[in-house]
């Protein structure tokens, strides 16, 4: 990295206006006391914007007295990030051009090109007028909408020599042109007619059932979810049997099903969520239940992999009291 250092030319003093200044006591409280340090970075990038674009020496020593902080770790902050600049920039624009592989293979030198001609022939110095300036920067995430630049906050994709001149004349004229791609790209879409995902998805299938009681042995009402529906079709497609479900657990209390190896909490919650709350009713379960069951459950593999139907068969079987016994410490 190039050394960075501050302009000789420095304003005369810093301070914070009143509506910055609020928002600067807001986001210092949003960290833990004694950690208030941690807030240089937004508070750095608040002043620079109050400033126009760059970051003057007294600004980033207003900031680190600000938080309490020695004059010298604000400037190694801002100095080490090159989203600090650290001389004056264009007032009506700073252009950030993307040099890195993708944007320099689609044309990001005519870009910088233009710049040079258009604003000065190096980075970092203002335009004539004052009104603009440039740098080339790294990657900038955009790579599917190469090449790029980014003006503040703002980035203006798919661009050619000409639609760039079209930017900077926007900026020019205190009209910029809308963000993103400046070839009316949706996002980060493939350019050109949609060749995929044409068809809408299906809305999810219901399987859950209206819990109004918790009375035992309820079964939940016949053909809730008892198939998925074909995105493509429309047709109900059963994919195996729908195991008897239950409205809420026996008595109020369900198993704990996280004793069968392979169920987790995030299991458990499905499992209730299709009415299976206990023991006996994975035990019961028939070779046409299991593919009901995997299929809505999104682990396919998982209950014969993992022996759930034998494992919940000797849980089961347990006495009561042993079983209790066992919930009430795995919930220890």
């Amino acid at each position: 990295m190039a050394v960075r250092r501050l302009h000789p030319l420095q304003a005369g003093g810093f301070q914070f206006t009143d509506d910055n200044l609020r928002w600067a006591h807001e986001t210092v409280a949003k960290y833990p006391d004694g950690k208030q340090a941690s807030a240089v970075i937004p508070l750095l990038w608040r002043a620079q914007e109050q400033e126009g674009g760059w970051l003057p020496e007294p600004a980033i020593r207003a900031v680190a007295d600000f938080l309490g902080m020695a004059h010298i770790r604000a400037l190694e902050i801002a100095t080490f990030y090159t989203m600090f600049q650290l001389q004056p920039v264009g007032k009506k624009a700073h252009v950030l051009v993307c040099g890195t592989t993708p944007c320099m293979l689609c044309g990001s030198e005519a870009l910088i090109d233009i710049c040079k001609r258009r604003i000065a022939e190096t980075q970092h110095t203002l335009s004539d007028d004052g009104a603009f300036s440039w740098e080339e920067v790294e990657c900038m995430g955009c790579c599917a909408n190469a090449p790029m630049v980014q003006v503040g906050k703002d980035t203006f994709e798919d661009l050619t020599p000409e639609l760039f001149e079209r930017v900077l004349d926007g900026f020019a004229k205190g009209h910029p042109p809308a963000s993103g791609s400046q070839i009316g790209r949706q996002t980060s879409a493939p350019n050109g007619t949609v060749t995929s995902l044409k068809i809408p998805p299906a809305p999810p299938t219901n399987v859950i059932a209206s819990k109004t009681s918790h009375t035992s042995n309820t079964p939940m009402p016949e053909g809730v979810g008892s198939g998925r529906s074909n995105s493509a079709t429309g047709a109900g497609v059963n994919v195996g049997k729908r195991p008897e479900a239950l409205a809420g657990p026996r008595g109020g209390r369900a198993d704990d099903l996280t004793q069968i190896s392979g169920v987790g909490p995030k299991l458990v919650g499905l499992l209730q969520e299709l009415g299976i709350y206990h023991f006996d009713q994975i035990a019961g379960w028939t070779p046409d239940v299991v593919r009901w069951v995997d299929d809505h459950l999104s682990f396919k593999g998982r209950i014969d992999r993992e022996q759930w139907i034998a494992q919940a068969k000797t849980l089961a079987s347990q006495a009561p009291t042993e079983r209790a016994g066992s919930m009430a410490k795995g919930k220890d």
